[in-house]
């Protein structure tokens, strides 16, 4: 039965900053898994901008801690484990929604590994001459996944061992990449990624390493598929199909026929939000909109790179109303700057530039600050600092530099 709520976007922005522990961080008994949970995946393309999304929403929680739940036998702070049993990371950075770098809870990969594999995504192929068949991209993965099972390897190493398990084809240098050529098998990395066959490894030196994360038993593909549509929409809702679908890159379609699929079977339900029809899940409609929830979004924050509340709360021009629109997206692609959010909106960018124990936080407002705002300024980038366990320092003036610099 189709509803007729009314939901306003200061009622969402205060739910979605509740659930997102942007209205009050989480509690230091809550793990940093938690915190990735309720996020629906951190973008972790820049590792210190995920550190930063996670820490900011957490009392307590540093850069450390994060990589700690990433490589807890690479922690500093963790107990030497038996040798027969290291300890299983509570965070892997894989490849996620969209098929970009995320930290996802070791947990939910059942969902995500079977979910994501499933999107049908838009990209052109590759010619002929460079795409591997449906049978050679099965056996680059299973590869993959044999390869990396208990071990940590560059890339270089993983490609040696690709090619000793699949043959020659698998090394052919025929992808162009960054002024250089890649071989073939590299075009289902994120493939192997989606389905728990690679993830990343910490660092060894300056090379990136992979490994494989925890075994697990994917979920059954249309329970997955209808997990992950009522987790975004428990996160990010309301919200119609279309916004889905560029959340996870895709196809329209496929996500209006999913959204049809599970009101009919009384999964989700219709809205109206800001008077145009949007879903949520079934029974969640409590949008109390009144002054002491609005409180919820009032005053200032701090938030990084693609973080994951600026890519997913929509209408993307209700989030970044008038000059924030032009000033802080780039092409209408939200996450390419940091973002200054007052009251719950974006209204003006940041960049931070660390230099030792150090670090300078440059902040650009687009709107004139109250004194009260300019000191809760300064408190959010001394948090920034904890997270990244340096001394920051708040420069309030003009940010130079271009997107994702």
């Amino acid at each position: 039965m189709t509803k007729t709520t009314g939901i306003t976007w200061a009622a969402a922005s205060a739910r979605r900053f509740e659930r997102q522990f942007l209205a009050m961080p989480a509690r230091t008994d809550t793990s940093v898994a938690d915190v990735a949970a309720a996020m629906l995946g951190v973008h972790a393309q820049v590792l210190s901008a995920a550190e930063l999304s996670v820490g900011l929403r957490a009392d307590g929680v540093t850069r450390a801690d994060v990589r700690g739940a990433l490589w807890p036998a690479a922690s500093p702070t963790a107990p030497p484990p038996p040798p027969s049993s290291p300890p299983s990371p509570s965070l892997v950075k894989t490849h996620g929604p969209r098929g970009t770098v995320h930290l996802l809870p070791a947990r939910d990969l059942p969902m995500w590994c079977a979910a994501l594999p499933a999107v049908p995504h838009g990209t052109a192929a590759p010619s002929a001459d460079v795409r591997l068949t449906e049978e050679q991209a099965r056996q680059v993965v299973t590869a993959i996944a044999a390869a990396l099972d208990g071990a940590f390897l560059t890339i270089d190493e993983l490609g040696e061992e690709v090619v000793a398990r699949t043959g020659p084809w698998a090394g052919d240098l025929v992808m162009p990449a960054f002024q250089t050529m890649w071989p073939r098998w590299r075009q289902v990395m994120h493939r192997a990624g989606q389905c728990g066959a690679l993830s990343f490894g910490p660092n060894r030196g300056r090379r990136v390493t992979y490994t494989r994360p925890p075994h697990f038993t994917p979920l059954p593909l249309e329970e997955a598929s209808r997990l992950l549509v009522r987790r975004y929409l428990y996160a990010y809702g309301p919200a119609p199909p279309r916004h889905f679908a560029r959340w996870l890159a895709a196809p329209p379609a496929w996500a209006t026929a999913r959204f049809a699929e599970l009101a009919a079977a009384g999964e989700i339900e219709e809205v109206r939000f800001e008077g145009t029809p949007a879903w949520v899940t079934a029974g969640d409609t409590a949008f109390p909109d009144a002054p002491e929830r609005h409180e919820l979004v009032r005053g200032v924050r701090l938030l990084p790179y693609f973080d994951a509340y600026v890519i997913a709360a929509q209408p993307r021009e209700l989030l970044f109303p008038g000059a924030a629109y032009r000033r802080a997206l780039a092409g209408g692609q939200a996450g390419n700057f940091p973002v200054l959010l007052v009251d719950g909106i974006v209204a003006g960018v940041w960049h931070q530039r660390r230099r030792g124990r150090r670090t300078t936080v440059t902040v650009e407002p687009l709107v004139p600050l109250t004194a009260r705002g300019e000191r809760e300024l300064a408190e959010r980038v001394e948090g920034v600092g904890a997270v990244l366990e340096a001394e920051a320092e708040l420069v309030i003036g003009e940010v130079t530099v271009g997107a994702h610099a």
